[in-house]
């Protein structure tokens, strides 16, 4: 059987989650936030970035409003471990997608999901959906509920 697309394992893991979200496939890059926000016709805050780490061999995902920084003690602190930003083989075998189209769930193994609460502020955020051209909008709740995500401050002060 040929590999899946990482836009076609996305939308599976959408359906695994019983969410009915539109993946949008766009003409220009969403690869960081601000092509992404630029592409969609919306703030860059509202575009939810999915930031890799690793802690040992275990993937740590943290979904940041696209305007802010993550602070990565805040994220050792809530693990109570030391974390380190993944390079983008690590990024590969853990999520199942490369860095630019990192959606924040549907993973190709299980990860430490965290969301800051600072994209609560918005209605509805954009987010990768498995390539760099592709992107679905969810509310923040429902990001939440279908991640597993725990919520808390992450950002830089």
């Amino acid at each position: 059987m040929a590999r899946m697309r990482g836009t076609d394992r996305f939308r599976a893991a959408l359906e695994a989650a019983s969410l009915e979200c539109e993946i949008r496939t766009l003409p220009d890059s969403t690869r960081t936030a601000v092509e992404a926000a630029a592409a969609v016709g919306c703030s860059v805050s509202e575009i939810a970035k999915s930031l890799v780490f690793r802690t040992g061999d275990r993937a740590v995902v943290a979904i940041m409003s696209g305007d802010n920084r993550l602070d990565p003690a805040k994220l050792a602190a809530a693990l109570g471990e030391k974390v380190a930003r993944a390079d983008a083989d690590f990024v590969r075998a853990a999520t199942g997608f490369a860095i630019g189209g990192v959606p924040p769930l549907g993973h190709a193994t299980p990860a430490d999901i965290f969301m800051d609460e600072d994209l609560f502020r918005f209605g509805e955020i954009w987010a990768a959906a498995g390539s760099p051209y592709n992107v679905f909008a969810i509310t923040p709740a429902r990001l939440r509920d279908a991640s597993g995500a725990s919520v808390m401050e992450l950002k830089t002060d």
